[in-house]
């Protein structure tokens, strides 16, 4: 990624002039123009109040749904709250439309999985950014509106759930990450380079995300504990998620306290599931949690229809007015879906919610929409005016969508380095699989309509003009060897065969888990039958979000190279066949465990992250996970091999004076013997006093040019009960040099990053020797007194 598209996809904003054929409709639209709440020169709370002082109740109860009728004595258009803009402008929710206007397609990037996989913040920020600019583009020509339900940052917990290709995987460390750089970039943060075109550092700068105005508004979700579909007796609608406060601590709320605290993010949705026994939409000590110790600025939808769960599904109350009434109280501010609008009244006239408690919902909610500028007039006169249907599908979005590409792609085998193939010595390709020549299936879930896609076979013919294709099977599901015949006929033939085997939306999906991590039906015996028959081992392309068990394969020398593409989106055609032509270097990272089969012996609404040897739970995740796996998390290879080294760390660390005081002082209070201090405790001199760099160097030992992923990991001293086998500190991507170094530096914060989680869920940092593992290098940092 060059430093030029960065440029020209940030000053979009003012370069590009556009005329509308069907402009917004816009409140303080003379004669409407006069009321307070039109005046831009007062303050955000201000003008919010004056438009509430102005409701009747029922007014006030016709506003919390996500369908807002509008206010027509006071000029107030309707407003559609929900739009979905997950890896791309998305038709999901009825706020977005791709027909009746002049803008008929989107960018669509990669699946969130799949950009995770390049461990890049900088090009996680743009991505958003750029569907920012697109979303507020289809606005200006009422297309779309502000206010959009993404990004998804639930932990991949079970590779099983059918909506873990939406989000950034298994580890709360990136998936926070994630949702900073998401929720920074898309709400208007201004994105600046630091390290070079392509060393993947980045920062969220003041202005935009973190300031009061907003671009447009991102909603972090779903909040808490959210991800299972639907497996065996247990639904999404109905499900109880226990959680211990060790594991809501350490994985399940860490994500959401950083997209709030850092992000920023203006909007947080609460999810289906019950925690611990209360519907989350229901719990007020959870979501009261993020406006009063995580410092929450926005409002607070349910996920559509989750309040009409509390008493249809979750048999939480004894009435539709009982449930309408509690999440009032706990602090849901708006209804996906007509719930609050068909039971509010009656809950008010029967004395189970207070009028003042929708004015607390409503306040939250018009202060959103004034920060998007919904009551400052004509929004074509306005800062972001002049964006329209010129800044979507622009060629710089479409190159950063066939980046993102390049470099989430991973590989995972490639023996005697069977790929890249050399373009002159291959003279005829047959290409195989029901995902083969697809398109707009290789975007996943929650897309829009992609502007230019193109499939796995038109990227392969790029380089190959004599390919061939043959599905094998009728589709994913591959319930028929038929197809099987054309297949093998047209292998025997070519010089080289390429397998496009794994999932799509049939097999995982919102609404949708997985029983089995095998591939589906036939698709196996497709890949062994071809193999056995072709003239040359054969390369292995996977699509899909959720991992997969392909030990067959990994075994199996037949299959020189395997390939996760995942669901690319419209550029995965042109970056897969770059990659397997030596144009581009894969350097992706698998972002989630890939397990084997046995592990769908586990219990999938076992919420516990840690192993119990005495029931043979295993445990979830790298972190925790005691079994075997078919890749581990963060595997990757790249055409070049690359070795690492710590240049620098320091090897002990010593309490401040004042720090020991205070840690005296606490052992008196608690009269005993501790190992450890409590983070909480501590005060930010003594956490500054514990942080250090560590400097590490990359080496390219291989032809060509890559990006590397340095991940560096930390294990805890001594046996704390439920410690991580390790856990991630700090990522990096660098840009590398054939045959040369290149150095990055990791700051270390031991107050964060080499704090755990106790059983209580307080975060302690052990006294001792704490191990830094980055690949196969160990330094041991000492904390002492």
């Amino acid at each position: 990624m060059t430093t030029t598209v960065i440029f020209l996809l940030l000053t979009t904003l003012t370069t590009i002039p556009t005329t509308y054929s069907t402009p917004p409709k816009f409140p303080c639209h003379p004669p409407h123009n006069l009321y307070p709440f039109c005046n831009t020169t007062l303050p955000t709370q201000t003008r919010a109040h004056s438009l509430l002082n102005l409701l009747t109740l029922s007014d006030k109860i016709n506003r919390l749904s996500n369908n807002d009728t509008g206010i027509p004595h006071l000029g107030v258009p309707p407003y559609e709250w929900w739009s979905e803009s997950l890896h791309g402008i998305a038709s999901n929710g009825p706020g977005v439309s791709f027909s009746g206007g002049p803008v008929v397609a989107a960018t669509g990037f990669p699946q969130v999985i799949i950009t995770t996989s390049s461990f890049n913040r900088t090009l996680w920020g743009l991505i958003a950014a750029a569907i920012a600019v697109e979303g507020r583009a289809m606005y200006n020509v009422g297309q779309a509106g502000l206010t959009f339900w993404a990004p998804t940052i639930n932990v991949f917990r079970d590779p099983r759930w059918g909506r873990g290709q939406e989000t950034p995987g298994e580890d709360p460390v990136v998936v926070g990450a994630y949702a900073v750089e998401y929720v920074g970039g898309f709400q208007g943060g201004r994105v600046e380079v630091v390290g070079g075109e392509k060393g993947g550092r980045r920062r969220v700068l003041s202005g935009g995300g973190g300031g009061d105005e907003l671009m447009v508004s991102a909603c972090c979700k779903h909040f808490s504990a959210y991800d299972l579909e639907n497996w065996e007796n247990y639904a999404r609608y109905n499900f109880n998620a226990i959680v211990t406060k060790q594991d809501m601590q350490d994985t399940y709320e860490p994500p959401f306290r950083r997209c709030i605290q850092e992000g920023k993010a203006s909007c947080l949705m609460c999810s289906y599931n019950a925690v611990n026994g209360i519907p989350a939409c229901a719990d007020r000590s959870l979501l009261q949690k993020a406006r009063t110790q995580w410092g929450f600025n926005g409002y607070i939808t349910s996920d559509c229809d989750a309040v009409a769960t509390i008493y249809e599904y979750q048999n939480y109350t004894k009435s539709p007015e009982d449930a309408v009434a509690i999440a009032l109280k706990a602090g849901t501010d708006i209804n996906c879906g007509t719930y609050m609008l068909r039971h509010t009244k009656d809950a008010v006239d029967m004395g189970k919610v207070e009028e003042e408690v929708i004015d607390k919902a409503l306040l939250n909610l018009f202060t959103v929409q004034l920060r998007l500028g919904l009551f400052d007039g004509d929004p074509l006169k306005g800062k972001y005016g002049k964006l329209g249907p010129a800044n979507v599908c622009t060629s710089d979005h479409k190159n950063l969508a066939l980046e993102a590409v390049r470099q989430g792609v991973v590989l995972l085998k490639n023996d005697n380095k069977f790929l890249p193939l050399r373009k002159n010595a291959v003279s005829s390709l047959a290409v195989i699989g029901p995902m083969a020549n697809a398109t707009d299936a290789l975007g996943g879930g929650y897309t829009g309509v992609p502007c230019s896609p193109t499939s796995i076979v038109e990227g392969l013919k790029r380089y190959v003009t004599k390919t061939t294709f043959s599905s094998g099977c009728l589709d994913i599901a591959c319930t028929s060897n038929a197809g099987f015949a054309e297949a093998v006929s047209i292998s025997k033939q070519a010089d080289f065969v390429i397998v496009v085997a794994g999932l799509d939306l049939t097999q995982e999906t919102e609404d949708r888990d997985r029983f089995s991590l095998l591939l589906p039906g036939y698709q196996t015996a497709l890949v062994t039958t071809v193999a056995a028959t072709s003239k040359k081992p054969i390369v292995l392309v996977l699509t899909g979000g959720g991992p997969l068990d392909v030990s067959f394969a990994q075994s199996d020398p037949r299959v020189a190279s395997i390939i996760w593409v995942g669901y690319p989106g419209e550029a995965g055609g042109r970056a897969l066949a770059e990659i397997v032509f030596g144009d581009h270097n894969p350097s992706g990272k698998l972002p989630v465990t890939w397990y084997p089969e046995s592990f769908t012996k586990v219990p999938m609404n076992n919420m516990n992250m840690r192993p119990d040897p005495s029931r043979n739970y295993p445990g979830r995740t790298y972190r925790f996970y005691t079994g075997d796996v078919v890749y581990g998390f963060g595997h990757g290879l790249s055409y070049s091999n690359y070795t690492y080294n710590i240049l620098s760390a320091p090897n002990n660390l010593k309490l401040l004076k004042s720090l020991k005081t205070k840690f005296n002082n606490i052992l008196q209070r608690k009269k005993g013997l501790h190992n450890y201090l409590y983070v909480d405790e501590l005060e930010e001199q003594h956490c500054d006093s514990l942080r250090f760099q560590v400097e590490i160097s990359v080496t390219n030992h291989g032809p060509f040019d890559g990006g590397a992923v340095v991940m560096v990991f930390a294990r805890a001293p001594g046996s704390f009960k439920g410690a991580p086998l390790r856990q991630l500190v700090e990522f990096e991507r660098v840009h590398t040099v054939s045959y040369k170094d290149t150095k990055t530096t990791i700051l270390v914060d031991s107050c964060k990053h080499l704090s755990i989680v106790n059983e209580y869920g307080r975060s302690i940092l052990p006294f001792g020797d704490h191990t830094l593992l980055v690949e196969d290098i160990e330094h041991i940092v000492s904390i002492v007194m």
